[in-house]
């Protein structure tokens, strides 16, 4: 089988959480299949001076600020030839947007987590440490047609600097989770989703994939598991999104002109040329 390369695009500067960086790398090589890489990617390395994702997220402006790194990435992600480009955050920024721009695969976490709970549950709940991003959650969800199925967006009672420091001592961090967990569980919701992709990585390096029976769902391996099908799917028939109306792609002319005009070009090329994280 043909290897296949994912390029994985967080919400975080990775080089600055290496303990979380270090899961993380370490929960792709376990879940991809044999022969496929995941290239780990943040954002750039000046883009919370002052505030980090916790803060910066929950704020819609900021979140179509920070989003255009998003678009930077599905760019680089199709001119450096990987097979597929993954969004591994919850909200999904310009996930549409993205994929009307390149030829390649993209998925997002969020929208991968919610159609996998669907094949487990009847109900699914998502498990925030961010609370504020509750109603884009929410807004998401109506936009794929699955608030029938949707038991809310719930704070989970622990914030994100919590779950980073869980990196090194779990254990407290898991009762927390747990206790919120049974809670909801009690109310009816049957699937649980660890929103955002850092607590899943977590939970999942500590086994933890139920709590009392109910499915405690993997975002993260889900993901990478939605873009080698989509690999597969693209490279079998040659299936992509529609290119009509809201995935119509624009010249890519036009795209750099106007990436020049926003500044983001620069952006772009410090990106290219900073450290990585891969």
């Amino acid at each position: 089988m043909k290897p296949i390369r994912i390029y994985h695009q967080s919400f975080t500067v990775l080089e600055n959480l290496p303990d979380y960086a270090g899961a993380l790398a370490a929960h792709c090589r376990r879940v991809a299949r044999p022969g496929t890489e995941v290239v780990l990617h943040g954002m750039h390395k000046d883009t919370y001076r002052t505030e980090y994702p916790g803060n910066d997220i929950k704020y819609a402006a900021l979140q179509a600020l920070h989003a255009q790194q998003f678009l930077l990435g599905a760019l680089a992600a199709e001119e450096e030839g990987f097979d597929a480009y993954a969004i591994m955050t919850m909200p999904d920024p310009l996930l549409a947007e993205a994929r009307s721009l390149v030829d390649i695969p993209v998925v997002g976490a969020g929208e991968s987590s919610m159609l996998a709970a669907l094949g487990l549950g009847r109900r699914f709940a998502v498990m925030l440490f961010i609370t504020e991003m509750a109603e884009r959650i929410a807004m998401n969800v109506a936009r794929m047609g699955l608030v029938e199925r949707f038991h809310g967006a719930h704070g989970v009672g622990f914030t994100f600097h919590d779950v980073l420091r869980g990196f090194a001592e779990p254990a407290p961090l898991i009762e927390r989770f747990r206790a919120t967990a049974r809670a909801l569980i009690a109310r009816g919701a049957d699937v649980l989703v660890p929103g955002e992709v850092p607590l899943g990585v977590l939970l999942a390096r500590e086994g933890i994939c139920d709590v009392d029976g109910v499915p405690v769902l993997d975002s993260l391996a889900v993901t990478i598991k939605a873009a080698e099908g989509a690999v597969d799917l693209h490279r079998s028939g040659g299936v992509r999104p529609n290119r009509n109306g809201l995935f119509a792609k624009p010249p890519r002319g036009r795209v750099q002109e106007l990436l020049g005009f926003y500044g983001l070009a620069r952006l772009r090329d410090d990106r290219a040329a900073g450290p990585g994280e891969r």
